[in-house]
């Protein structure tokens, strides 16, 4: 029952927040929110569990009842960890409460609401990455649409409503195409799955597959569903060409959601694609790689680019994580056992330092109430401590060796030179890693300009030191992400223990 827990408490203490005094809204969901990180963290040092949840029922804090009949199929409450779900999980709960109390400067209107929803989204976030029923995973993942699109639509910038409806409608049309294929799916499959539960349906698709639905044979529609599911997880992820909802949702949305919105919603594109179309449809996966090889790379080089254009620190960071996903796609695609844990390390490596990135743009956009790098050069020498951070942040995203970017990125580049399903893998490869000269070229770039040179500010605002609580979210994530690039193992040998059987089933092991 800790999955239940923790979901409950977060959610029971949402509710509490929504309607609690705007004085003490921000301290409340701080509290609140300790609950969460430490039951996960708990759970984190408790977990022994070994394998993949969908492919060989090796479940940790499994827990499962039924739920409602739907016909022939029952759908049930079925929730479990492994060790791609439980490091998603913790770093989940800890983006929270660090994006709760980066929120305390900024958010000065409608605090009981905001912090509600922070809380909200977060229980709906554990819920995607627990979940092992489809229905009940499908609830979680459009719940968590609904608070995003309220904390862009409500607290955001002044473009705020096309931004939210933008980011609303991309989603949610997306969100449609894979729920409707999936279903076609689950009916293809006739009798031999009697429920939702994504272990059974993983298994049926693993001993023969669809035998068809509506007239069409069963590879066909094993095919159209892979298409079908990908490209709506890769409007979430994003991946080029469907990433363009993601820089005007980020440039408009208050901080802590561009947090969280890159940190962990992103996040959830990745883990769908993991669970679904690259556990169950290998034959797909075969079949489909060079052209999600093709994508993942044009997805890194040309973030990077429209990264390298920009010159608001909103944009540039928004792009980049474009950039950071293609990375994450193409270990997917490799289908090795390092290219599948790094693509998954990946995950959670980006949402440590593109939290950071996100948490020091907002830091120095309180004290100039500017983004624009051609308005200001020279903080280093009125605010040393928050600039020096987000220094710390920018070299993790060019992957410096001895942080977690650096180890993420070697585990992916070292899979997918070496992957034997993925024709042309070694191409592939060194044109994406064409990528991190790109990254290192815009950041530096927006660096040299802001951070460093004579002091200059184009706003009247007087810039000074950054408050204690604005800079101590950030140096817990670049603790986190230092200590992940000293020592990965922390969370790889679960990641890999989990990964092993999905290769498995594709023939590498």
């Amino acid at each position: 029952m800790m999955i239940e827990t923790l979901i409950a408490v977060t959610l029971v203490g949402a509710l509490v927040t929504f309607v609690a005094p705007n004085r003490i809204a921000g301290k409340l969901a701080f509290a609140i929110s300790l609950v969460p990180a430490g039951l996960s963290l708990w759970l984190f040092a408790a977990f022994d569990g070994s394998g993949n949840a969908l492919l060989d029922g090796d479940l940790a804090f499994e827990s499962r009842a039924e739920w409602l009949q739907f016909g022939d199929y029952a759908i049930s409450w079925f929730v479990g960890l492994d060790g791609i779900s439980l490091p998603l999980v913790v770093m989940t709960t800890i983006l929270t409460t660090l994006a709760i109390v980066s929120s305390w400067t900024p958010i000065d209107e409608r605090e009981s609401q905001f912090y509600g929803l922070l809380l909200f989204i977060e229980a709906n976030l554990i819920g995607v990455f627990a979940a092992l029923d489809f229905f009940l995973w499908f609830v979680f993942w459009e719940a968590v649409l609904i608070p995003m699109y309220l904390l862009i639509g409500v607290w955001g910038g002044p473009r705020r409503k096309y931004a939210a409806i933008k980011f609303f409608v991309y989603t949610n049309v997306a969100s449609l195409l894979m729920f409707g294929s999936f279903i076609a799916l689950v009916f293809g499959l006739g009798d031999s799955v009697t429920s939702f539960a994504l272990p059974e349906i993983a298994t049926a698709m693993l001993d023969g597959g669809p035998e068809g639905f509506l007239g069409v044979g069963g590879t066909s529609l094993a095919s159209i569903v892979f298409v079908a599911m990908f490209v709506g997880f890769a409007v979430k992820v994003p991946v080029v060409p469907f990433h363009t909802w993601l820089p005007d949702a980020h440039v408009e949305a208050p901080t802590p959601a561009s947090v969280l919105l890159a940190g962990v919603l992103l996040k959830m594109g990745t883990y769908a694609l993991l669970r679904f179309n690259f556990t169950m449809f290998p034959d797909q996966v075969e079949a489909y790689a060079v052209p999600i090889a093709a994508i993942a790379v044009i997805s890194v080089i040309y973030g990077a680019m429209l990264a390298l254009a920009q010159t608001d620190l909103k944009r540039i960071v928004a792009y980049s994580s474009v950039s950071s996903m293609g990375y994450v796609i193409l270990g997917l695609i490799a289908y090795t056992q390092f290219g599948v844990g790094g693509a998954t390390f990946q995950m959670v490596s980006h949402g440590l330092i593109s939290g950071l990135m996100f948490m020091a743009v907002g830091v120095v956009y309180n004290a100039t109430h500017t983004r624009m790098v051609t308005d200001m050069s020279g903080l280093a020498d009125r605010m040393p401590v928050a600039v020096g951070i987000l220094v710390a942040g920018a070299f993790g995203y060019m992957g410096l060796p001895l942080m977690s970017g650096f180890a993420a990125e070697f585990y992916i580049f070292f899979g997918a030179f070496g992957s034997d399903l993925l024709a042309y893998s070694q191409v592939f490869t060194v044109l994406a890693m064409f990528g991190i000269v790109i990254v290192a070229g815009y950041l530096l770039f927006a660096l040299q300009r802001t951070v460093f040179g004579p002091y200059h500010l184009e706003t009247d605002y007087e810039v000074n030191h950054a408050p204690l609580h604005d800079v101590a979210p950030m140096f817990v994530l670049l603790g986190l992400i230092i200590l992940l690039g000293v020592a990965p193992d922390l969370i790889l040998e679960m990641i890999t223990d989990a990964v092993d059987p999905i290769i498995a089933n594709g023939g590498e092991l």
